[in-house]
C-alpha cells in the first residue's frame, strides 16, 4: 500500500476536537489526539525526529538549523529509497531540506512563503504528482498554521481560520487519492501564545489520525511521533532502520 503524510505545522489538537472536517476523519481512522512531540518542540528537531524515529539527541538537531548526524541514522525517505520505493515531498518551509540524503527523494518541490496561498499550491502540485507518478509516499507540509499562529497567536482567530482553509486542502487531496493510498494527518508540535519550543502541553501534545484498507477506527494509546516513521513501513510492508527508536501504531 502506497502513503500520504500528511503534516500541518502547529496544529494543536484542542484546535481541530471540534472541527467538522477533522471530526469525519477521526471517525474512520485509527487516531489520537494526545500523541506527544520531542523536546524541544521546535519545527525542526520534530521533523527529524519523526523521520528517524529517535530523539533530538541522537539525530543531533536541537535548534531550527540542521546540524550533521554524528552517528548517522537513515531516514524514512533513505529507508524507503533502499526498498526501491519512490518518495516525493511538498514544503513551504525551506529548513526541512535536509529531511534527507541526497539521492532519496524522486521529487522535492519547495514554495516560499508559509500562507495560505503556497498552502494551496502545494496541495495542488502533490494532486497532479500523485495522479501522473503514482508514488509511494508523498509527504505533504503544510505551514500556513505555524505562521498565523507565529503572527497572531496560538488559537487568535487567525490561527482557526488557517486551521480550517489547512483541512480544506487535507480533503481535497484525499479525496482525489487513488483508492491503494492509506493516510496519515498529523503535526509537528503545538504552541501557545505567539511561541512554542517549550514541555507545556500546549506545545508537547499532537494529534495523528491514520486510515486506510484494513486500518479499523479506533483510539491510538500512548503514541508518539517518534512513530510515525515505523508505522508507515509496516503499511508499506517494509522493515524500518535498525536504529529506530518507535513503534508502529497499527
Amino acid at each position: 500500500m502506497k502513503v500520504l503524510l500528511i503534516l500541518v505545522d502547529g496544529m494543536r489538537p484542542d484546535a481541530i476536537k471540534d472541527h467538522p472536517l477533522a471530526q469525519k476523519y477521526m471517525a474512520k481512522s485509527a487516531h489520537t489526539l494526545n500523541a506527544r512531540t520531542v523536546m524541544p518542540s521546535l519545527t525542526l528537531p520534530c521533523h527529524m525526529s519523526l523521520f528517524h524515529s529517535v530523539e533530538p539527541v541522537r539525530h543531533n538537531t536541537t535548534t531550527n538549523t540542521f546540524m550533521p548526524q554524528v552517528r548517522p541514522i537513515d531516514g524514512l525517505f533513505d529507508v524507503l529509497k533502499n526498498f526501491g520505493k519512490k518518495s516525493a515531498f511538498f514544503y513551504n518551509w525551506e529548513q526541512l531540506r535536509d529531511l534527507g540524503k541526497p539521492g532519496s527523494l524522486e521529487l522535492s518541490y519547495y514554495i516560499h512563503g508559509a500562507d495560505e496561498k503556497s498552502n494551496k499550491k502545494l496541495t495542488d502540485e502533490a494532486i497532479k504528482y500523485i495522479a501522473e507518478e503514482n508514488p509511494d509516499l508523498t509527504f505533504l507540509y503544510l505551514g500556513h498554521v505555524d505562521s498565523a499562529g507565529h503572527n497572531s497567536g496560538w488559537m487568535s482567530g487567525e490561527y482557526m481560520d488557517a486551521i480550517d482553509k489547512s483541512w480544506k486542502n487535507i480533503d481535497r487531496i484525499v479525496s482525489a487519492l487513488p483508492s491503494d493510498y492509506a493516510v496519515i494527518i498529523t503535526a509537528d508540535h503545538g504552541g501557545h501564545d505567539r511561541t512554542h519550543g517549550t514541555e507545556m502541553a500546549e506545545d508537547m501534545l499532537i494529534p495523528i489520525m491514520i486510515m486506510g484498507k484494513n486500518i479499523g477506527a479506533n483510539l491510538i494509546e500512548n503514541a508518539s511521533i517518534m512513530d510515525i516513521a515505523p508505522t508507515i513501513t509496516k503499511i508499506m510492508g517494509v522493515y524500518p532502520a535498525l536504529e529506530w527508536e518507535g513503534k508502529s501504531l497499527i
